[in-house]
């Protein structure tokens, strides 16, 4: 019997402040679902199996999105391999049991598509996984996250769960991270180009040399997907998971073109030109989704690459502005 989600039961969103989480809570919220747990890391270290376990015995909640992560960039994922395999692997590990052990009605799982080979056949399948070498810049983050999905998956096996993965697209929007050195490429991309208009500069210098094909997903456009899939679909209908994302690619070189255009929209005779450095890696050279299962299932992305640039660009102003 399919289990469709009930707004009067508990919902615990691990990871609600980060960019995935407060898209899910802010969806769930306008979807009129009222008892919704969350947790700081200060509250929850969910690296803690005991305080894990602890929380799921208190709390009993009904249904999980598993958002939590530590995430970043090339440089990040290549600078401190250990602290994204370990945390990531304990992360996950941490809840999936938890929620399996205090009768968890349904979870969601959120993996990445860094989790395909480096070089398989595009657009991706989600059969493709496992079947070639992993992108060595993100290696560890990729093994961490197989590890959850193969884990989800094990356990609805073995014990008939209801937990179920999906694989987003590079993700950007409202609460992402802009860091310069660690972060994601749009997000990193904003905060350079924005610190270049305000400080008068007139160039920017972006890794690698532009080449690689990227497929990006709003935040929202996730939110909104993942509550679908919760609502419409269980384990057994996705498999071991299921992919998400726009379904269109460009170029990074065409994204910093995109990102410049909305930060530089307000100063249309200010110029800044990009310098690629092609000594830095540009990790795979092409990730799209083949997101046909999610599309035969009646849903598709619905915010254009233009205009949630132009969105995340006034989210990273606006978080800025409440800093003040």
């Amino acid at each position: 019997m399919r289990i469709t989600m009930n707004p009067e039961e508990k919902v615990f969103v691990a990871g609600h402040r980060g960019l995935v989480g407060s898209a899910v809570l802010k969806r769930l919220k306008a979807e009129g679902f009222c008892d919704i747990v969350t947790r700081t890391h200060a509250e929850l270290d969910l690296t803690n199996q005991e305080a894990v376990n602890d929380f799921f015995y208190k709390e009993r909640p009904a249904y999980v999105f598993l958002a939590a992560a530590k995430v970043g960039g090339i440089a990040a994922n290549s600078n401190y391999p250990a602290d994204f395999i370990y945390q990531n692997m304990m992360i996950g590990f941490n809840v999936v049991h938890a929620a399996y052990k205090s009768g968890v009605k349904k979870l969601l799982n959120l993996g990445s598509s860094c989790i395909y080979p480096r070089l398989a056949p595009q657009p991706l399948k989600e059969e493709y996984l496992l079947t070639g070498a992993l992108e060595p810049t993100n290696e560890a983050y990729a093994v961490a996250k197989i590890a959850v999905i193969k884990l989800c998956a094990s356990y609805n096996r073995q014990y008939g769960t209801n937990f179920i993965s999906v694989m987003p697209a590079n993700l950007y929007g409202p609460e992402d991270t802009y860091d310069t050195e660690n972060g994601h490429v749009l997000p990193s991309m904003i905060s350079k180009f924005h610190a270049a208009k305000t400080s008068g500069q007139d160039k920017v210098v972006l890794w690698g040399d532009g080449s690689p094909y990227r497929e990006f997903l709003y935040s929202e456009d996730l939110a909104e997907a993942v509550l679908f899939i919760m609502q419409n679909k269980d384990a057994s209908d996705t498999g071991e998971f299921v992919n998400i994302g726009s379904g269109c690619d460009l170029t990074i070189r065409e994204l910093a073109a995109l990102a410049r255009d909305a930060v530089y929209a307000d100063a249309p005779a200010r110029t800044c030109l990009v310098e690629w450095d092609a000594s830095k890696p540009n990790g795979s050279p092409k990730k799209l989704l083949d997101v046909s299962r999610l599309a035969s299932w009646g849903w598709r992305a619905k915010t254009p690459l233009e205009t949630g640039i132009k969105r995340a660009y006034e989210a990273f102003l606006s978080s800025r502005a409440d800093k003040k």
